[in-house]
């Protein structure tokens, strides 16, 4: 039975984990069974988040403890802070969880912890309450566990056979910023255990090639993520970063999570007023365009270009910088030129590549389509004229860059990332 000590401790250490952003859609599926107690339908089993049919799916995210031996300046749980501190026991965990999922609260469990004595016995008290889950109180539902960095292979292994997902926080890109604020980490710490969860995934998929019912091996892959604004680092430090991780197999996301001035007395933090929301945002769109529009990292950002543009999306961005590139022929260019053009997704691009062969497109069939011609209008070509003034379509090419850029920003786009301009960084004392 939950006593209201423990629920006074699941509170304190529930806020602890909420700036913790590294969580979404799992990616995995698994089917209720007999004996077993719940199930992830659909793909998903994640909080706060939306499954293709509209649900939104809960998840108890919670740690095992916010006591740490670490002292990283971002962290509101850092070891010098004068905060609530609370420790759940490993029993008390796995009965908080099953009496949450029986009352229909959640579908699932995003654990994490701090560092307590070493990594290993935090490690070791992580993997008991899901190894308990899984065994003993047969828990069939969703778990996304958080690796402590500097782990042992041996429980990572064991961790990677109960969870669906498993994640490490890179949290700084560059290894200079990391050390400036985390002195006693490094990236080692992290890309190792990343390693070892990515050979444990590898050798599975192998395993089950030849044996059907092998058991799964972490089979929601890894997450990580990044803090935006904490540091001097630019977009393009970021983004390269997030490009080298996805070139390994097992990477599901990167998460983009904007700093939140917690530790404010600290000079080594810039003084933000807010977090860079706008910046974030951007920064996942540069993502998607990365992982689905089969953009390089060096499209996006390159040396001019440090930073992604506040004002417009990356996409456009990019296309008013290769005005050489456009304008796209609708009813002839291949699906990748289409994807270059502003205004339209993979979804649109694939119904023009599969709707042309029937007849010619025009701009009333890309609005049918969800296409956004207030964009792309600039952008492409239809072989037809405008609205009943018989004149040709005019382009970037004839407007110029320049010229066109204003009239592609909304007066509220404007207003938000001038807010955000003046949140620049200033690291020293006023």
């Amino acid at each position: 039975m939950l006593t209201e000590k423990t629920m006074e401790r699941l509170r304190i250490l529930a806020e602890s984990a909420k700036y913790d952003v590294s969580c979404s859609s799992s990616g995995t599926v698994r089917k209720g069974k007999a004996g077993m107690v719940g199930n992830t339908v659909g793909g998903v089993g994640i909080c706060h988040s939306f499954a293709d049919d509209g649900r939104c799916i809960s998840l108890l995210k919670v740690m095992l403890t916010n006591y740490c031996i670490y002292d990283c300046a971002y962290c509101v749980n850092r070891r010098s802070n004068d905060i609530r501190r609370a420790t759940l026991s490993v029993s008390e965990l796995e009965e908080i969880t099953m009496e949450f999922y029986r009352r229909n609260y959640i579908e699932g469990l995003f654990l994490s912890s701090g560092v307590v004595r070493n990594p290993d016995y935090t490690m070791e008290r992580l993997v008991a309450i899901v190894r308990d889950l899984r065994t003993v109180h047969r828990f069939n539902g969703y778990i996304h566990l958080k690796s402590i960095p500097g782990a042992s292979q041996e429980m990572l292994s064991e961790a990677g056979r109960y969870a669906d997902r498993m994640s490490v926080n890179i949290e700084i890109p560059r290894e200079e910023s990391l050390k400036l604020l985390a002195p006693e980490k490094d990236h080692r710490s992290v890309f190792q255990p990343m390693a070892l969860i990515q050979q444990g995934v590898l050798e599975n998929k192998e395993d089950r090639r030849k044996f059907r019912h092998a058991p799964r091996f972490v089979p929601a892959g890894q997450s990580t993520q990044m803090i935006v604004g904490a540091t001097q680092d630019t977009d393009r430090d970021i983004l390269q970063m997030s490009s080298m991780l996805y070139d390994q197999p097992s990477l599901r996301r990167v998460y983009y999570s904007g700093y939140i001035s917690v530790n404010t007395y600290d000079p080594r933090l810039p003084r933000l007023k807010q977090p860079p929301l706008v910046r974030e945002n951007r920064l996942y769109q540069a993502d998607w365009l990365m992982r689905f529009y089969h953009f390089s990292v060096n499209e996006i950002v390159d040396d001019e270009h440090a930073h992604l543009d506040l004002d417009i999306d990356p996409k456009l961005s990019w296309a008013l910088r290769h005005p050489e590139y456009f304008p796209v022929d609708i009813n002839r260019d291949d699906y990748e030129r289409l994807l270059r053009v502003p205004g339209l997704g993979t979804r649109s691009a694939w119904l023009i590549v599969n709707s042309r062969r029937f007849g010619r497109l025009t701009s009333y069939d890309l609005k049918r389509m969800g296409v956004v011609m207030k964009k792309a209008r600039y952008f492409i070509t239809c072989g037809e004229l405008t609205d009943g003034y018989s004149q040709p379509l005019v382009g970037i090419n004839e407007l110029h860059p320049e010229r066109l850029r204003p009239l592609l920003i909304s007066k509220a786009q404007q207003r938000r990332a001038a807010q955000e301009q003046q949140l620049q960084f200033n690291f020293t004392d006023e």
